[in-house]
């Protein structure tokens, strides 16, 4: 099983990276986002976790230890660069392994509703319509408060979109505290 990345355990909020690259864009947005904060971060890519199954086949895997965390805190930071403008595929598989908590281990998808999410996005051309839709109402559907998404260009040339990042990640700030 995967080690868990630490930066201290007394805040009430923890942030799920799922990027292709542990130390690619999303992962400095998210150091920038929350600078000398303690807040746990936990890479997807630390873990063994496999596609949804409707067989349940998949139960030895790292999801259920994983989840059994991160449902001990109150706000979950999804970070996920856009891939095809959609999440990642390692945060897809994260977010489809939801599907779990319904229907074989309802003690922990019970523990979801209540809990808040935020979402932070990097691109490098455009912010993709539609992009929220998934994470909006998939938290209408478990009974999570959906706080918003904060899109963090990473690309070197749009001064315009350089410059809407100070915005961007001011607002991720201010979800975290």
């Amino acid at each position: 099983m995967a080690l868990f990345a630490m930066r201290d355990q007394s805040s009430k909020s923890i942030i799920v990276l799922g990027s292709s690259r542990s130390n690619g864009n999303t992962r400095k947005a998210v150091d920038t986002i929350i600078g000398t904060t303690s807040i746990k971060i936990v890479d997807l890519n630390t873990f063994t976790i496999k596609p949804f199954d409707y067989e349940y086949k998949n139960q030895s895997d790292d999801f259920i230890p994983l989840i059994e965390d991160v449902l001990s805190y109150e706000k979950i930071v999804l970070a996920t660069p856009v891939y095809w403008y959609t999440m990642s595929a390692t945060m897809k598989i994260f977010v489809d392994r939801l599907s779990d908590l319904l229907d074989i281990r309802k003690d922990l998808g019970g523990r979801l509703r209540g809990k808040q999410m935020f979402v932070v996005a990097t691109y490098s051309t455009s912010i993709p319509r539609g992009f929220v839709d998934t994470f909006q109402q998939t938290c209408e559907y478990l009974g999570i408060e959906y706080l918003g998404t904060s899109f963090v260009y990473s690309g070197t040339e749009d001064a315009q979109f350089l410059a809407n990042n100070t915005d961007e990640i001011s607002k991720a700030k201010e979800v975290l505290r």
